[in-house]
Parts: structure tokens; C-alpha cells; sequence
């Protein structure tokens, strides 16, 4: 396993400056043809949530894959660019706004490379997933960095999530609704299909109630890369200034050696890890780490709970949250507003996930709030 990650300062998204800073951690990797055979065919996989601009960070920016693009195309690569957005129920055709208003489509457009949509499934193991794994050689992987409610960290692992075809993930987020049941799925779609390559899009990253328009934007100005998803998100939980197994993907992940977690033992190239690390990131609401100790979070944890609820000046009635609820347990009330049945709820958040408008917050039990948490 080549646990090694380059990191590469970024200021801004001028497409010249992305160029050079992927230049300099592929440099350091010792040149792209050392995880993509030339003149092969790639899957390119960034981590587009919803239809958002992209100075909005919450989805990979199209400059640092417009990068990516242009060096697989400089070794002869035929690219394929795609991913799963949260789009859901009678939403899914909004799937070609998503590419529009992420900007996926016009910076595929200028580099003559196809945008494809995830429509069509085919098994892996126990998982549905896009088709276009079979059309490509390689998986090129390239997420956003940020804080996510449900798994801390949404990173290298995380992002293959969105491999899983359709409406399947709600599947998934209902049947393993348990942060540590969930992580072994999102690991096992990880072993499913490992990429090739990871580019981190830390430029603008996200803190606070991420993955989407909860979560704060934090400039990082920095881009990660390396092979080693596991290494890739142990710098990125190191650089948010907590300990790589809170994060409960990466411990998965390493306790079955898909790759290296220990920091001590990842060769960090370019940056530097001390000069990456600033002050620690702001981690979401539903996050218990540095909160309190281990032990007490074991004895309380049936009385510490989080729950999604509306913000209702916020709310636009676009009814994503209702569409997105695994448990079909968030609906209109009789003053046409939003509303929870908490009694079915299982805190997945994936309400929050999907609301464009930063109306969907975490409030807490009696207990937790009790605790000052």
C-alpha cells in the first residue's frame, strides 16, 4: 500500500493555480502514470450533492476537476466524468440542473469530455452500482472536504458513497441507520470499488453541520492527493485538528487493512502537516468528539440524542427533505409546513443533507442539553 499523501497550497480556484498545485502533488507522487495507465479509460467521480453555484463549497469545484481532466488527458486518457447527487423521489430529472448549476456540465463541455448520469445499476457484491465503473480501467476520485452530521468526515471513503445507485442509498440510510453500521457499508461500497487516485478539494472547505448549506465555509486553500483513501482521510481528520479513528469510516477501514491510519506512519509530501493545520474545524452539532469523554459518552449514549428539526422562516417548500426521508416520517401538517413524526425518525439526516436552504438544523435531547452539549 503507498500511504503516501501530497499536500499542495492553493489560493483560489483560478483555473491556472489549480493546474499548478495538482501539477506539484503529482510531482511529489512521482508523476500521474505512476496509479493511471496512459491512454486508458477513467471514471471520474467528484462529490456533487446538489444543484449548487461553486462558490456555494458544497460540491467538488469544477476548476480542481477541470485539473484533473486535463491531466489524464495530458497522457492520452479517455475521461468520463459522473456522479449519484442527491436528487430524490420524483426529483431524479433534475439530475441535468445539478451538472448546470455545479458547473460539472460547462467545464465538461470546454474539455470535450462526457458527463454521464448514474441511471443504470449493475451488483457489486451486495450493492447496486453505476454501470460506468464497467465502461472505465480506472476510478479517479475526487471529493470535497468536509465535515459531514452522520460521519464526521466526508472524504476519499465517503464519496465513493455516491457510486450506489438511485433511490438504493435510501435503502442503505434506512436499514443502517447507526453511525457504526453505517460506516461498514459506505467501507464496504469503498472495497467494492477502490479508485485509483484521490484529489482532495480542500481550497474551500466546510465546517460546522456539513455536508450542504448547514455547514460554515472555511477557506483551507489546500488540495490533497495520494492512492491511499484510508491515509488521505487521516491527514484530512489530522488537518481538522481531531483523531483519525473518530472517524468511523477510517477506523473501518484500517481495522481491515485497506490502508494506513496510523499518521506516524503516512509519508506526508509538499505542505507539511504542521503547516496545514490551523485552528481546529468547528464539527457538527450531532458530533460527541472532544465533547466528552469516551466513557461517559458509553454510560449516556441512550440519553444523548440528536434530531433534525425546521427552521420554518427558512424553508422554501421545495419538499427535498421529504423526498430524501428513508422513513417517510417528515411531511406537510395541516398549516402546509413541514413536520417530523420523531417517533419513526432515525437522526440519518439525510433531510438536512438535501434542504438548498439551510432550513433543516440538529436540536438535542433533554439529557444532552442538560450536559451542555
Amino acid at each position: 500500500m503507498n500511504s503516501q499523501v501530497a499536500i499542495a497550497r492553493c489560493i483560489g480556484y483560478d483555473r491556472l493555480s489549480v493546474q499548478e498545485a495538482l501539477g506539484r502533488c503529482l510531482g511529489l507522487l512521482g508523476g500521474i502514470t505512476g496509479f493511471i495507465k496512459p491512454s486508458s479509460r477513467v471514471l471520474v467521480k467528484p462529490n456533487i450533492l446538489m444543484a449548487s453555484e461553486p462558490e456555494s463549497g458544497i460540491d467538488t469545484h469544477p476548476e480542481v476537476v477541470r485539473a484533473v481532466i486535463k491531466a489524464l488527458k495530458e497522457i492520452g486518457c479517455r475521461v468520463i466524468v459522473g456522479d449519484g447527487p442527491s436528487v430524490w423521489g420524483d426529483q431524479i430529472g433534475n439530475i441535468a440542473e445539478v451538472y448546470r448549476r455545479s458547473g460539472m456540465k460547462k467545464v465538461c463541455a470546454e474539455e470535450d469530455v462526457e458527463l454521464v448520469e448514474f441511471d443504470k445499476k449493475k451488483f457489486r457484491g451486495e450493492f447496486p452500482m453505476t454501470v460506468w465503473l464497467d465502461q472505465a480501467d480506472f476510478l479517479v476520485n475526487v471529493p470535497k472536504f468536509k465535515t459531514h452530521e452522520l460521519t464526521l468526515l466526508t472524504g476519499a471513503i465517503k464519496n465513493l458513497y455516491g457510486l450506489v445507485w438511485g433511490t438504493f442509498k435510501t435503502e442503505l440510510h434506512k436499514n443502517y441507520f447507526k453511525p457504526e453500521n453505517f460506516a461498514k457499508v459506505v467501507v464496504d461500497i469503498f472495497q467494492q470499488a477502490p479508485p485509483a487516485f484521490t484529489v482532495v478539494d480542500g481550497i474551500t472547505a466546510m465546517e460546522g453541520d456539513g455536508p450542504a448549506s448547514g455547514g460554515k465555509l472555511r477557506e483551507l486553500n489546500l488540495l490533497l492527493a495520494g492512492k491511499d483513501c484510508v491515509a488521505i482521510d487521516s491527514v484530512m481528520a489530522a488537518i481538522m485538528g481531531i483523531p483519525p479513528e473518530s472517524v468511523l469510516t477510517t477506523r473501518v477501514a484500517a481495522e481491515r487493512n485497506l490502508g494506513e491510519a496510523d499518521i506516524n506512519r503516512i509519508e506526508i509530501l509538499g505542505e507539511g502537516l504542521q503547516k496545514a493545520v490551523g485552528r481546529p474545524f468547528k464539527l457538527p452539532r450531532s458530533s460527541l468528539v472532544k465533547k466528552i469523554p469516551q466513557p461517559l459518552i458509553d454510560l449516556a449514549k441512550n440519553l444523548i440524542k440528536y434530531y433534525p428539526y425546521v427552521r420554518h422562516k427558512n424553508c422554501i417548500k421545495c419538499s427535498a427533505c421529504i423526498d430524501a426521508c428513508p422513513k417517510q416520517v417528515v411531511r406537510w401538517d395541516r398549516n402546509k409546513r413541514i413536520a417530523f413524526d420523531y417517533s419513526g425518525c432515525i437522526a440519518c439526516f439525510c433531510c438536512e443533507e438535501v434542504c438548498p436552504a439551510s432550513a433543516i438544523k440538529v436540536k438535542t435531547s433533554l439529557f444532552a442539553r442538560l450536559m451542555g452539549l
